[in-house]
């Protein structure tokens, strides 16, 4: 009897210990990795739908036209948006063309649908220095807009975004995921 009651509490401590590990991990890797967030509003419509579950990661380099999730300047929010400019970058819009350094590029990922058939263009016309008195991104800040420009609320409202306040790259959407209830933000 003694010893089943001596094997049960060994079983047992093998379990903790492997739930605890487990546990362990699994908060290291959220911590510090990768972590799922869910995706609030239409601003980043076609790339991401409201309820869009997608996965960051907190360890990737940011380039040009990533997708990042970051601290909202103006809220206690999380938003995503897409990454225009770096730092050193000029940024100009002129005609729905986007300038980067002055050179043109195709934004496929832009939504250009309207329900107004009088609008004209999808994105206003601007300069950095217009919008934000700055000729160019300024180290450790980046220019951010959304990919649907009618309905996004970003860098042309609240300004560049610091390096600090960059949660991490989206990397992965789970679609057949995105009715689960998970972190909010936009």
């Amino acid at each position: 009897m003694q010893e089943e009651k001596t094997s049960f509490k060994k079983e047992l401590l093998s379990y903790l210990k492997i739930i605890v590990i487990t546990a362990i991990v699994v908060l290291g890797c959220k911590q510090f990795l990768f972590a799922p967030i869910k995706v609030q509003g239409a601003s980043m419509y076609p790339t991401y739908h409201d309820k869009d579950i997608i996965i960051v990661s907190k360890m990737s380099k940011i380039d040009r036209f990533d997708q990042i999730v970051f601290q909202s300047p103006t809220e206690d929010e999380l938003y995503i948006k897409r990454v225009i400019g770096l730092p050193g970058d000029t940024v100009e819009m002129k005609d729905d063309v986007l300038y980067v350094n002055g050179k043109a590029y195709k934004e496929d990922y832009v939504n250009r649908q309207t329900d107004d058939p009088n609008q004209l263009r999808i994105t206003e016309n601007f300069t950095l220095e217009q919008l934000l008195k700055e000729k160019k991104v300024p180290e450790g800040m980046y220019f951010v807009l959304g990919d649907n420009r009618l309905k996004s609320y970003d860098s042309r409202h609240y300004g560049l975004i610091s390096e600090d306040a960059i949660y991490g790259e989206a990397k992965v959407t789970l679609y057949p995921f995105s009715n689960f209830h998970l972190a909010s933000k936009e």
